[in-house]
């Protein structure tokens, strides 16, 4: 392709679309038609150039051009405050309400299995003496140990952004990783459980279970519920990978994948009230029962958020996947 000769033959064209895109007032009918036809020539004299006769000054310019074209036929949209309302009203409640056949079994059985790993090692003096050594367990369980002085050794505020970020990092592999067939989710719960069913039996075993209730419930009721919601949603997506159902599967793992990624939006905001609890509430000097009452009204209200908003936003149609108007267009498929 001669480029001199290309260029001479097509500039008015771009000079025009230049021009079209460049203006502030809005297009009438026929402008608007003109725009969109120069836009797909140009688009398509872009991919000519590119492929046959690359030249890096005229592929920027076109590319340029292409782009601010596109932006005009297609329109942009900017996040608002409204979109903020929207999401934490309907979309992010929609998406936990929609996935809690996944994430309340998830719920039950991780429970079981930590307060059967907990009697375990509270029963069995030869698994605790594959824990540590007795004298670090008596040091671990005894009045002022390290168990109780892990939530206050560190300022309330910093103490709350570590818990915070690292409980927020677990979630979101939960909901990332659950693509892999969900494998990596198990052992990330299995994990937790494990470290909630150890401090529960060595506690069990020295006779402060109460003491040791009373620096989880508080805070761990919301975390733990926040970490089974990312752990179910993650199965969930691992489940569309063997069964998308009536959908294709791509279309089925960009729907819930979607979903999942706002979910971990709204995870890392349940868990930031929770580590706010850890950090300011659990190490407090309040009375065992007041900071345990803190912990069941925070819970109640997500749950309540959940079940209320989440449900009355599902019943009216929110999958809490992003509006049709901004999904890409999908093709029917045969069941």
């Amino acid at each position: 392709m001669d480029l001199d000769v290309f260029v001479s033959a097509h500039r008015a064209e771009w000079d025009r679309l230049d021009a079209l895109t460049s203006r502030r007032r809005r297009l009438n009918g026929t402008e608007t038609d003109e725009l969109i036809t120069l836009y797909q020539r140009t688009a398509t004299h872009l991919s000519l150039i590119q492929s046959s006769a690359p030249d890096p000054q005229l592929t920027g310019r076109l590319s340029r051009l292409v782009a601010r074209a596109r932006s005009a036929v297609t329109g942009t949209r900017r996040a608002s405050w409204r979109d903020a309302v929207r999401f934490l009203t309907q979309g992010f409640p929609a998406a936990v309400y929609r996935a809690r056949h996944w994430w309340v079994p998830t719920a039950l059985v991780s429970t079981a299995v930590a307060i059967l790993l907990g009697w375990w090692i509270g029963t069995h003096p030869e698994v605790r003496a594959t824990i540590a050594a007795p004298a670090h367990l008596r040091e671990l369980t005894r009045p002022g140990g390290e168990y109780e002085t892990y939530y206050s050794s560190h300022p309330a505020a910093s103490f709350a952004a570590q818990v915070w970020t690292n409980n927020a990092q677990a979630a979101a592999m939960c909901l990332v990783l659950g693509v892999f067939l969900g494998l990596p989710v198990l052992w990330i719960l299995f994990q937790n459980m494990l470290n909630l069913g150890v401090g529960f039996g060595l506690m069990s075993s020295a006779g402060r279970l109460d003491t040791f209730l009373g620096l989880v419930l508080p805070h761990g009721l919301l975390e733990l519920t926040a970490v089974f919601v990312a752990a179910g949603t993650g199965l969930r997506l691992g489940w569309t990978v063997i069964d998308p159902g009536p959908r294709s599967r791509r279309t089925a793992l960009a729907e819930e994948g979607r979903a999942a990624v706002g979910m971990a939006i709204g995870l890392a905001l349940v868990l930031f009230v929770s580590g706010a609890i850890e950090g300011f509430v659990t190490p407090s000097g309040l009375p065992t029962w007041a900071r345990i009452g803190i912990g069941i009204v925070a819970e109640l209200a997500f749950l309540a958020y959940v079940y209320v908003l989440g449900g009355r936003a599902v019943r009216a149609g929110e999958t809490g996947d992003l509006l049709a108007s901004e999904r890409s267009s999908t093709v029917p498929t045969a069941a």
